[in-house]
């Protein structure tokens, strides 16, 4: 760290500068002392606020998917509003942003990564597109209530489907995202059933 110069949250600017790494060079270029570098800090600053490497990765991870809890909230307060699937599909650019997309590949990536994350969290899965399915699900069970969709819709394996074509919809992309419409038209079909069964 440069002499004189007062680290605002250093966690918070560690995590910025890994997500930046992360975007730039991919997840085999995220190391500590790339993220230190692209920090503008000591290399050891990042080993005084983390246990390892690793430790720092789980807490980033932790760090995106905490951020989904209000996202979350915000979904199931817009169940009985607007459209179902243009809430979903509002859902899924929100939650597929570069950074989130290139995170899950983070934790696909590490190993060592995963097996800590799942130390605290769910044994299967892969973490945030697990926490993205809970996330779903909750708001079509809203929807269910309020009998928009279904109610005996089976709403864990629709928040599944669209989770995975969600994330194929985005990944790949180098940052470039798919067009509203291709992402509305996938979640019409995936829904399709539940809301016209609602009609009958």
């Amino acid at each position: 760290m440069p002499t004189g110069v007062a680290l605002r949250d250093v966690r918070q600017q560690l995590f910025e500068a890994a997500e930046r790494v992360l975007l730039r060079d991919g997840a085999a270029g995220l190391t500590s002392r790339a993220v230190t570098a692209e920090a503008g800090v000591a290399k050891g600053v990042l080993h005084r606020h983390f246990e390892d490497f690793d430790a720092f990765l789980a807490d980033l991870v932790r760090d995106r998917i905490a951020r989904l809890e209000s996202q979350a909230a915000a979904l199931r307060a817009s169940a009985g509003t607007g459209d179902v699937a243009g809430n979903l599909t509002g859902a899924l650019f929100e939650l597929f942003d570069s950074v989130a997309v290139a995170i899950v590949g983070l934790v696909i990536f590490r190993d060592e990564l995963r097996a800590r994350l799942r130390q605290a969290g769910p044994a299967v899965g892969i973490p945030v597109l697990t926490d993205a399915v809970a996330m779903i699900a909750a708001y079509l069970n809203e929807e269910c209530e309020l009998g928009r969709v279904a109610a005996d819709a089976d709403v864990d394996a629709l928040a599944l489907a669209l989770i995975g074509a969600g994330h194929l919809l985005f990944a790949g992309r180098e940052g470039v995202a798919p067009k509203p419409a291709e992402v509305s038209e996938v979640v019409t079909a995936v829904i399709a059933d539940i809301v016209q069964r609602r009609l009958l």
